[in-house]
């Protein structure tokens, strides 16, 4: 683990282990929101030519080609220069750094698209729930595109939640990505709201218990998702998009070495199988439970 730090305080940092998660103001410059934004509008465009989801482009069940409606983009920083360039910056991998050390590899990346009006709620769950590791260095980065207030969607995080259990996410014996708050004893009221300008960004840790309502303002709402791991934190046998080679795992490294030695420590896991018959992102996934926290 380095010693020195790059850009968070002390303060910033004790806040992120005791609470779970943190929100940093102007990370990201103007002039790289609005290449983000022009991504955004080009991607937009080809939705307009869609009927079905995609492997790139997820479509809001209200979505008509004369009404174009994304509500996730997938893998973005594959589908374009600006999201890798950013995703490799120190913007987002030096505060990462300060939490969980110099070597670091990507999960995934993931734009979910909250537009005005409409843009469709993500049910209470845990990304520990969707792809266990050996330890949990684990955590995920939302770089807000848009200003996030209280009636756009914001991230809602219970506070602490990451030091406790890994919750069942299953429904009659079957993965379906989303817990009940009463079986975990949270209450809605409890959850903090990370809002904040565009061009900050968010931190929460891999097993805070996390949600966002629908956007039911006249604003849109983009949260741009960077998961990454530390590079010794191994994806655990029956975790969600498993790497298929050693090659493929460290061709996903983002800085610092890769290593052959898995970190293990004692955290909870609970294996999300058997999988759904139903697949696709959480939206799709989540359908499967009857119990709607939003």
């Amino acid at each position: 683990m380095q010693t020195e730090r790059e850009c968070l305080t002390d303060e910033q940092i004790a806040a992120y282990r005791r609470d779970g998660y943190i929100v940093i103001e102007n990370r990201v410059p103007d002039a790289v929101l609005d290449q983000c934004h022009k991504e955004i509008a080009r991607l937009r465009a080809e939705a307009a030519t869609l009927t079905a989801h995609t492997d790139q482009i997820d479509l809001e069940e209200s979505h008509t080609p004369d009404n174009p409606r994304i509500r996730r983009i997938k893998l973005p920083h594959t589908l374009s220069p600006v999201f890798a360039e950013l995703m490799k910056s120190d913007a987002i991998l030096a505060p990462v750094r300060d939490l969980i050390g110099p070597d670091l590899r990507l999960h995934t990346s993931k734009l979910n698209m909250k537009s005005a009006g409409f843009g469709a709620p993500v049910d209470w769950h845990q990304d520990w729930a969707f792809y266990p590791h050996t330890n949990d260095d684990v955590l995920a980065v939302g770089v807000f595109l848009d200003d996030v207030g209280p009636e756009n969607g914001p991230l809602l995080v219970f506070p602490g939640t990451h030091r406790r259990d890994a919750f069942d996410h299953h429904v009659d014996g079957v993965f379906a990505g989303t817990m009940s708050l009463p079986k975990a004893g949270l209450d809605p009221k409890d959850a903090a709201a990370a809002m904040a300008p565009a061009g900050s960004i968010s931190i929460h840790h891999a097993r805070i218990v996390h949600g966002s309502d629908f956007n039911r303002s006249d604003r849109d709402r983009a949260v741009l998702f960077y998961e990454i791991t530390a590079a010794d934190a191994f994806p655990i046998f029956g975790a969600m998009s498993p790497p298929r080679t050693l090659e493929g795992f460290d061709a996903l490294m983002l800085c610092g070495e890769p290593t052959i030695e898995p970190r293990v420590t004692p955290v909870p896991v609970r294996i999300p199988q058997p999988q759904p018959a139903t697949q696709g992102s959480i939206y799709e996934i989540q359908k499967q439970s009857a119990a709607k926290g939003f």
